[in-house]
């Protein structure tokens, strides 16, 4: 089976774009998202996604990690999916539907814009900040020798003012050079603490995006770029 992709990547947080609107695709079973997602043996990427039909929506979206379990949000991948979906329709804002949300996404002065949403303030210590974006991210102000397992992790590594640097580790992806929740995630943190609701700039190790907004509605930018496209052979046993 012969199965078209779209390879995209924002600020380096690569993905595998597989469109189910379009075209036919095989059970999207465990072995076959780590056998496509693996960097030697399929095509590469943290995450897959792939777009359903919506009643609600432009398109919905389900987010695998490149272990093959599923994620709930993705905001770079939302981003992505938006900027093929917006030149698909000709449209200039598209919505797309998760598992608990639907989003809208457009095009901004520095890339594709998309309203993340609410981010919900679980816990808070002098040390981290453990916030939900629809997937749970614990956000610490200082690097620790043990990180939980079973959430996504930032880790704020300099802060000049309202530019944040942060190292990210990705649930069920590991370490990854960029992460559009975890932008949030550590945006909403500096919010929690310091009692403002500035916009943050958010330097990964891929590059930068903003997050602006409030608690109620964060709004992640930056920009998006196609890699290739391809057909990925899969052989149906």
């Amino acid at each position: 089976m012969l199965i078209p992709f779209t390879k995209m990547q924002a600020q380096g947080n690569d993905f595998i774009v597989l469109n189910a609107l379009e075209h036919d695709l095989p059970e999207l079973s465990q072995d076959f998202i780590r056998t496509m997602s693996e960097r030697r043996y399929g095509i590469g990427c943290d995450q897959l996604l792939v777009l359903l039909p919506s009643k609600d929506a432009n398109a919905a979206m389900r987010i695998f990690n490149n272990d093959g379990s599923e994620a709930a949000n993705c905001g770079n991948g939302l981003r992505c999916v938006a900027h093929l979906l917006m030149a698909e329709l000709d449209v200039q804002k598209v919505s797309i539907a998760l598992a608990d949300r639907v989003v809208f996404a457009s095009h901004g002065k520095h890339g594709v814009r998309v309203d993340m949403g609410p981010a919900v303030i679980e816990n808070q210590s002098d040390s981290s900040v453990e916030v939900n974006m629809g997937n749970p991210h614990t956000v610490f102000f200082e690097a620790i020798e043990n990180f939980p397992e079973h959430r996504n992790v930032e880790i704020i590594t300099g802060q000049v003012a309202d530019h944040v640097y942060i190292d990210i580790i990705e649930r069920g992806s590991g370490r990854t050079l960029a992460c559009g929740t975890g932008a949030c995630a550590t945006a909403a943190a500096i919010w929690s603490v310091e009692k403002h609701h500035r916009p943050q700039t958010i330097e990964m190790p891929g590059g930068k995006v903003t997050v602006s907004g409030d608690m109620n509605q964060l709004i992640l930018e930056g920009s998006v770029a196609i890699a290739f496209t391809g057909h990925y052979y899969w052989e149906i046993h």
